[in-house]
């Protein structure tokens, strides 16, 4: 390999690392342009026109449906989104006005992230942003300043741990004010996902498998020290991204007799580490993923490790796409099969994408015929957390003057079986709850 082609692929490996290494980060936690005037959505004589004018509610919709970790490693919010808004306008829309959405793909740079935020905030003047999930939101310093609700994006970095006006799905304890992320500049997430595989599960040694690339191995070291909190024995495996050595990693983790295996890489270094696990023939209780991997992709991306497929275990803040005997999910799940996406996968970044559009939409008709964003804002910041008609698990936004030092938190939890799918675990999420302590980070 010549040193100008190693040298792109450690770029692109910086890259991809560095966002999936924030978004599982972030994940833990569940965690230029002017004002807008309000006379853009609202008559001067303080008198809203309402449904009689049937002029519709414009949302914009921000995803890095190209990027360097691939070109549908961001879409599920979206598409998830577009199928609940195309249901609500086939059923009278709000109050009788339709939601029309625009899109806009920023290319998962922070150049391409501020383009789409002056495109749709000033140029199409939409009322809010909705299910957004960029690589690197580098326009959310303008989307605050313009006072824009952006409700239920995906935290892919700390700008919705930031910045007032932005409301990601997982919700926020920090105060928000534009200052520094989180607590002076620390976020803080719980070790709920370790306690539940070492109480339900009985798993008592794990593993950690990063890059050698220094956000990967950020992340690698905030799950060990999560893991040893909860009282495991950790080893910890790095591999180069040009040239990784997963044969050896697999290995060491059966001579180490792991029972779990977390991960700070990408999709394509799973699906190769998964392989070596098989060729192998490691015996893993769980080999678990976060929320963004939870998808019906499974058998194609890791066709050729079957065991390790199988041992596959998701954990995340929303119920399962699959489970459907409830009638919410159901009603995605239709919704979706009549779109393109969804007739190629479904995922559960696509469901919550669809809970954060009904987020929006809640949020919208409890201002009746008087819409604005600071009505729209009065939801979002009530004191009732939100669950999405039980998609969610109950979200809201406190601005605590203080990090939490322990919080009782439930999670979502699915394992992959090949004739199954995702198969839901523990019980429901609601009740599949811990208390347990929680550890400060700089993002």
């Amino acid at each position: 390999m010549s040193p100008r082609r190693r040298a792109a692929d450690r770029a692109r490996a910086g890259r991809v690392a560095l966002a999936l290494a924030v978004v599982a980060a972030v994940l833990l936690a569940a965690g230029c342009g002017s004002r807008l005037p309000e006379s853009d959505f609202e008559r001067r004589d303080g008198r809203d026109p309402g449904p009689r004018t049937a002029e519709p509610v414009k949302v914009g919709i921000i995803t890095s449906a190209t990027s360097p970790v691939g070109g549908s490693a961001f879409t599920g919010p979206r598409d998830g989104a577009r199928a609940y808004f195309d249901r609500l306008n086939e059923r009278g829309g709000l109050r009788g006005r339709k939601v029309e959405v625009v899109t806009c793909d920023d290319g998962g740079s922070g150049v391409g992230s501020n383009e789409c935020v002056q495109r749709l905030v000033r140029k199409e003047k939409v009322f809010a942003l909705v299910a957004g999930a960029s690589l690197d939101y580098a326009g959310a310093p303008q989307v605050a300043k313009a006072g824009v609700p952006d409700i239920g994006g995906q935290p892919v970095g700390p700008a919705y741990d930031t910045y007032p006006h932005l409301y990601g799905i997982y919700g926020s304890l920090a105060p928000r004010d534009g200052g520094d992320p989180g607590w002076d500049g620390r976020l803080y997430g719980g070790t709920e996902v370790y306690r539940y595989f070492k109480r339900e599960q009985g798993a008592r040694r794990a593993a950690v498998v990063s890059y050698n690339q220094s956000a990967s191995a950020a992340y690698a070291r905030l799950v060990s020290r999560g893991l040893k909190k909860e009282g495991y024995e950790v080893v910890t495996e790095q591999v180069d991204f040009a040239l990784p050595n997963f044969r050896a990693v697999a290995a060491d983790l059966r001579a180490q007799k792991v029972d779990l295996v977390f991960d700070a890489m990408d999709t394509h270094g799973n699906a190769q580490l998964c392989e070596a696990i098989d060729e192998a023939k490691v015996k893993l209780t769980a080999k678990v993923t976060n929320v963004q991997n939870w998808s019906s992709a499974v058998p194609d991306e890791y066709k050729n490790s079957p065991r390790c497929r199988n041992a596959l275990w998701a954990t995340g803040s929303s119920r399962n796409y699959a489970d459907t005997r409830h009638p919410e999910v159901r009603a995605f799940r239709a919704a979706m099969k009549r779109t393109e996406a969804g007739k190629k996968q479904l995922s559960q970044w696509q469901l919550e994408g669809w809970a954060a559009a009904m987020w929006f939409s809640d949020a919208a008709r409890s201002c009746g015929d008087r819409l604005t964003r600071a009505c729209v804002e009065r939801y979002m910041e009530r004191d009732k957390p939100y669950t999405a008609r039980g998609l969610l698990l109950p979200v809201s936004f406190e601005k605590r003057s203080k990090p939490p030092e322990a919080r009782r938190t439930c999670l979502s939890v699915a394992r992959w079986r090949d004739r199954e799918g995702w198969v839901g675990q523990g019980g429901d999420m609601d009740r599949n709850c811990f208390t347990v302590p929680q550890l400060g980070y700089r993002p």
